[in-house]
């Protein structure tokens, strides 16, 4: 029996030990998601712009319940969280900071900027639903590349425009005036 006793606080000792060694388990953790209104010039909400943050990218959705003309329409990020003029001039260009500024659209050789989306189709009805990915940006700072971000001090906007942008133009691709716009707001701990 005197045996028996040391070998258990041995043991036990020992499985401590080991057990202090050995990392925690990691926790996955839900991405990040974020939704905001879609707006017209006079302030009506139309819909939602839902945006995730994932590994290489965002995952954006789009979901408009009406008032759009039918149709295809540019949509592209903007360099400012602001839609308060109703021109949205106020969200800035696009996402295409000076120190990696490139030519805009997604069939340009030398671009695209990284504001720039594929196209939204408008139903007859002025309803739009459409998800999309894309690694020219990311959602929030700290998080894999790029490195451009939404979320940053003065955040970003999703512009629809009210043509379709042709993806190789300068500046816009065509797309014409800014018909609604989402503010994608700064990143708050």
């Amino acid at each position: 029996m005197k045996f028996l006793i040391p070998s258990v606080a041995i043991l036990s000792l020992v499985g401590f030990q080991v057990l202090a060694q050995v990392p925690a388990p990691t926790v996955k953790l839900a991405p990040t998601t974020v939704t905001t209104p879609i707006q017209t010039p006079d302030g009506s909400p139309i819909g939602t712009l839902s945006l995730t943050a994932a590994t290489t990218g965002v995952l954006f959705q789009v979901d408009i319940a009406k008032g759009l003309t039918p149709g295809w329409h540019g949509m592209h990020f903007h360099q400012t969280g602001d839609c308060s003029d109703p021109k949205f001039m106020t969200s800035g260009g696009h996402m295409n900071h000076a120190e990696n500024k490139v030519p805009h659209g997604l069939l340009n050789a030398a671009g695209p900027d990284f504001g720039d989306l594929s196209n939204l189709y408008v139903a007859a009805d002025g309803s739009a639903h459409a998800q999309g990915f894309t690694s020219l940006v990311r959602l929030d700072a700290g998080s894999a590349a790029p490195e451009q971000v939404l979320r940053d001090a003065d955040g970003s906007a999703l512009v629809i425009h009210a043509n379709p942008d042709d993806q190789l133009s300068q500046p816009i691709g065509g797309a014409g005036g800014r018909v609604a716009c989402a503010v994608i707001g700064a990143f708050r701990k």
